[in-house]
């Protein structure tokens, strides 16, 4: 999505990471990532529930798509860190209008399961 950061804000669209993670790893996410949009805390899960983001299995986890997702991490030099976290809390994409209206909502199978941002632009049309 970052690649994409300059279409976004064309289209005027707001991007927030929620997390469920305490403000000390929210921090250090920030500080690692370089992330420059607003990181909300949902410390007691209210979002995820709401959105239907619950706990994900093993095989959610540690499937086929998450391996090719951590291959083709290495392949472009990217370093894999242990998380700290909860791995079985599921996460997704939720795109809403400036009326309130859900216009896309992804719950990922597991942490390689997002949307193509070419569907998030879709939804957000011109």
């Amino acid at each position: 999505m970052r690649e994409q950061e300059d279409e976004f804000a064309r289209r005027n669209v707001t991007i927030a990471v929620v997390t469920f993670e305490n403000d000390f790893f929210a921090r250090q996410y920030v500080a690692e990532t370089g992330l420059t949009w607003p990181l909300l805390i949902d410390a007691g899960r209210d979002v995820y529930r709401g959105y239907g983001m619950l706990a994900a299995s093993f095989w959610d986890i540690w499937g086929p798509a998450t391996w090719r997702a951590y291959l083709k991490a290495l392949r472009n030099g990217q370093t894999l860190k242990k998380s700290a976290g909860d791995i079985f809390q599921r996460g997704g994409d939720v795109l809403i209008d400036p009326q309130g209206i859900v216009r896309l909502h992804h719950v990922g199978s597991g942490p390689a399961d997002r949307p193509a941002v070419a569907e998030i632009l879709h939804h957000i049309g011109r």
